[in-house]
C-alpha cells in the first residue's frame, strides 16, 4: 500500500464502538475502494519468508458501532492477479498443485461472528479456497484516514490479519521448498454507501 497507508486512528473498532453517537445507531453499509485494497501474504521458503500480493476483487461490509455482533464482512480476492516476490513463484503459486487458479478464480471469507476485543475485533469465519471451505479467525483493526476528524467513518480501512494451512485446502505442491503456513494481512479501503 505504499506510503498512502493510513496512521492507526486514535481509536481502533472498539472505542469507535463506545464512543458512536446516538445517530449512527443503525449499521452502515460500506464497499470497497479495490485500487487502495490488497492481501499481503507470505509464506516460509527455507530459513526465510517469501511475500507476495493479491488483489482484492469484492468486499461487501455492514459495520454496526453500537453493536458488534452485528457486523458482517464478504471479502472476494482475485488468485490470478497474485504476484510474489520472484517470478518462479508466482507461477509455481497459480499452477495446479497450489491455488489452480485456472479452475478456482476467486478465493473467498465470510464471517459468522464479530467480537469486539481490546485492540479491535476479532472475527470468526469461514474461507473457500479451491472450492473447499474450513473455518478461519482473523483478528481485525478499523482506521479512518490521517487528519480526519474524530468519529469520521465516510471512508475507512479495515484490517484484517490471521494465517490459514494450504494443505488443508489440497493446495500441497512443492510442500519441501514451500512451508504450509500462510500468514494474511488484508487491507481494504472502504466507503460508506448512502
Amino acid at each position: 500500500m505504499g506510503t498512502g497507508m493510513p496512521r492507526p486512528s486514535v481509536t481502533a473498532l472498539t472505542l469507535l464502538l463506545m464512543t458512536a453517537a446516538p445517530a449512527a445507531a443503525k449499521p452502515l453499509h460500506y464497499l470497497l475502494d479495490p485500487s487502495q485494497s490488497e492481501v499481503g501474504f507470505s509464506v516460509d521458503v527455507g530459513q526465510s519468508p517469501l511475500k507476495g500480493r493479491m488483489p482484492v476483487a469484492s468486499a461487501d461490509l455492514i459495520l454496526d458501532f453500537d453493536k458488534a455482533a452485528a457486523s458482517r464482512i464478504r471479502v472476494t480476492l482475485s488468485p490470478g492477479g497474485a504476484q510474489m516476490g520472484l517470478p518462479f513463484a508466482t507461477g509455481a503459486m497459480k499452477s495446479p498443485e497450489v491455488l489452480d487458479t485456472a479452475r478456482f478464480p476467486a478465493i473467498s471469507f465470510e464471517s459468522i461472528r464479530v467480537r469486539p476485543t481490546d485492540s479491535g475485533a476479532e472475527v470468526e469465519g469461514r474461507i473457500t479456497i479451491r472450492d473447499v471451505t474450513r473455518p478461519i479467525t482473523l483478528q481485525a483493526r478499523l482506521f479512518r484516514p490521517e487528519g480526519s476528524a474524530e468519529g469520521t467513518r465516510e471512508a475507512l480501512t479495515v484490517k484484517l490479519s490471521g494465517a490459514v494451512n494450504r494443505s488443508e485446502f489440497g493446495a500441497t505442491g512443492f510442500a519441501d521448498m514451500v512451508g504450509d503456513r500462510v500468514e494474511l494481512n488484508i487491507s481494504a479501503r472502504i466507503l460508506l454507501q448512502n
